[in-house]
């Protein structure tokens, strides 16, 4: 299994995003009403926090892969050679090549409308790290970095991630 986390401060930017081209979904009028819906497990799929922590027991397991989606963006080339030993899959250098050019944002993001029809639009907006930083006030930055800490601040899973979000920025 490959487990892909991110960081929660940039899944809840995202999310955000979605529901906004997303009719079915409820939609929010400010990023504050979405980021309060969000961190008192308002969602309709659920509290980021408890997935994580759901996962979390899992996280040693041997046939468990955990990466993050900041390690992916970090060094692409890095993370598909080990996502590929991790399966037993040997990879040319060609064939290494391929993948990370096909699956960066970007490649997908363009064969969006290919692969997912108009639904591409609403799924592949930016694909960065730390769009965050461009909706989260001083508040929402303290109370995410609070839930984290309740949550999943001292498992495996919320060491990774602190890692990438604070040893890394």
């Amino acid at each position: 299994i490959l487990l892909l986390i991110r960081n929660p401060k940039d899944v809840a930017t995202s999310f955000y995003h979605f529901t906004k081209g997303m009719s079915p979904l409820p939609s929010y009028e400010t990023w504050d009403d979405f980021f309060t819906a969000f961190m008192t497990k308002k969602m309709p799929w659920g509290c980021y926090f408890e997935y994580l922590s759901k996962w979390n027991k899992y996280a040693d397991d041997e046939n468990v892969m955990t990466i993050t989606y900041e390690e992916l963006k970090e060094n692409p080339v890095l993370g598909v050679k080990n996502i590929a030993a991790f399966f037993g899959i040997s990879l040319t250098e060609e064939e290494l090549q391929s993948v990370v050019e096909r699956s960066s944002f970007q490649s997908m993001k363009k064969n969006s409308q290919k692969t997912h029809g108009a639904f591409g639009n609403v799924l592949f907006r930016k694909g960065g790290v730390s769009d965050w930083k461009n909706l989260f006030s001083e508040d929402h930055n303290e109370k995410m970095d609070k839930a984290f800490e309740e949550h999943v601040g001292g498992t495996k899973l919320g060491t990774k991630l602190k890692y990438e979000l604070y040893c890394k920025a």
